[in-house]
């Protein structure tokens, strides 16, 4: 099951929680940066990570190239886990896993 959770932070973000046998599983966060300029895209990401659970994954969609460098950086600096950065059309794609 899959069930839509809306951020109350101000930032444009989407979460999916899938559900399994009772058990809650870590969600997958899309946080929409776009149109965002440094420091924006991070500052986003910061209040998104706030509010989710150790395990969550944030994927911050941004068309600053700045953030595909700032936000990894970032993650590393204070313990947080890059996943991975990507570019599509245009768009970073930069994702976070929460580890403290």
């Amino acid at each position: 099951m899959l069930s839509y959770t809306g951020c109350h932070c101000g930032a444009s973000a989407v979460a999916f929680k899938a559900k399994l046998g009772g058990a809650t599983m870590a969600e997958k966060k899309i946080i929409d940066g776009r149109g965002s300029f440094c420091p924006g895209p991070l500052m986003e990401l910061i209040g998104v990570l706030k509010m989710s659970q150790i395990g969550d994954e944030l994927e911050v969609l941004s068309n600053d190239k700045g953030s595909a460098k700032d936000i990894p950086e970032w993650a590393h600096k204070v313990g947080h886990e890059h996943v991975g950065t990507r570019e599509e059309g245009g768009v970073w794609h930069i994702t976070v896993k929460k580890t403290k």
